[in-house]
């Protein structure tokens, strides 16, 4: 997969990327199937943590994929809008995990919207974020420009686009489906103490950050773009900046609204959708990772193991101790030589002269 780090690498070496064209495309196939194939393994887990985790690899697909169409801007700008509601959803998650005994499944909690206040309403403010509520929350200005960027940049094609808006119904719904779980319905947890003043403290700050972090668009957007190439924007026939922002709030409002049906709504129906033997085992490949685990096991760790089970005598090590062995005896041979006697050093200096000469004129 990717990593923040390496999306900021790959912002400061841009020059480098924009000479290997078919790289940084490459660069954005990438963050787009990243953003997608994160997503759908989100909506299979029901550890709390886990589905964070997750949806941190889908959100720095994002970034790939800005990077990919030379929206450099764009992807620190996500990236940085991305550090303050995703740090709020881990706050606000481990409030939750601490009040119920350190419990993870999301299955085990329910209930703490009326318990846990300040958790519900943070986590609420960096799961809008996160999924990216039109005006009102700073990812949803960082999302929108990739977006766009996606469409409109020389290096974009709609195919991007679809993808950042298919991680959007996916974000929408892995997101409402972890809030309506853990803070709605019946609880099935004690909840055990309330959260300390200094941990109240932190997640309201970056909840403010989640909302206000966004309307420094412009005066970042200007600061970045002094160091990183702004975006250009060729390709804005069919769509415009407005139309994508609707279709991406339009895609938001739908994963919300199958995240209410199956898991507020009507849960009988995600229980009725799970016994089709196809959707359970789609549901088996999305939690496996879409088989990564798999192809790593038998691409890396299978054949480290064997080869460590070959080697279980030191067969490479008795290589290096054979030319060891070899360096010793040849020492000792060429050391028989050093014998002091000039009359002998002569005769080989000169016996050598013949051996180099002989070899001159008859090769």
């Amino acid at each position: 997969m990717t990593s923040g780090v390496g999306s900021y690498l790959i912002a400061r070496t841009h020059v480098l990327f924009s000479l290997a064209p078919a790289v940084q495309f490459a660069v954005g196939v990438v963050g787009a199937a990243t953003l997608v194939l994160a997503g759908c393994s989100a909506l299979t887990h029901s550890d709390i943590k886990r589905i964070l985790a997750y949806s941190t690899v889908s959100q720095i697909g994002y970034m790939f994929l800005a990077l990919g169409v030379g929206s450099w801007a764009g992807a620190m700008f996500h990236f940085m809008t991305h550090a303050f509601f995703k740090a709020l959803l881990f706050l606000a998650s481990g409030v939750a995990i601490d009040a119920l005994h350190d419990e993870h499944n999301i299955f085990r909690m329910g209930g703490l919207r009326k318990k846990l206040p300040i958790a519900f309403w943070t986590f609420l403010i960096g799961g809008c974020s996160l999924a990216g509520l039109p005006l009102v929350t700073a990812g949803y200005f960082s999302k929108d420009f990739i977006l766009w960027g996606a469409w409109t940049s020389p290096q974009g094609n709609p195919a991007f686009w679809i993808a950042g808006i298919i991680g959007v119904l996916l974000t929408g719904l892995y997101t409402f489906r972890l809030i309506f779980v853990v803070f709605f319905g019946t609880s099935h947890t004690p909840v055990d103490h309330r959260p300390h003043y200094r941990i109240i403290v932190p997640v309201i700050l970056l909840a403010a950050l989640s909302i206000v972090g966004g309307w420094f668009k412009h005066s970042l957007l200007t600061f970045l773009n002094s160091a990183l190439p702004p975006l250009s924007e060729v390709h804005v026939s069919g769509l415009t900046e407005t139309l994508s922002g609707i279709v991406a709030g339009l895609a938001l409002l739908l994963g919300l609204g199958l995240a209410y049906l199956f898991f507020r709504g009507k849960p009988e129906y995600a229980e009725s959708l799970m016994r089709g033997a196809f959707v359970r085992r789609l549901h088996a490949f999305w939690f496996a990772d879409w088989g990564f685990d798999w192809l790593y096991d038998r691409t890396l760790v299978r054949p480290f193991i064997w080869i460590a089970t070959v080697n279980r005598r030191d067969v490479v090590d008795n290589a290096f101790t054979a030319i060891a062995r070899c360096n010793q005896a040849a020492y000792y041979a060429l050391s028989r030589t050093e014998s002091g006697r000039l009359r002998w050093y002569a005769a080989a200096i000169g016996a050598g002269a013949v051996i180099f000469v002989g070899v001159i004129l008859f090769t």
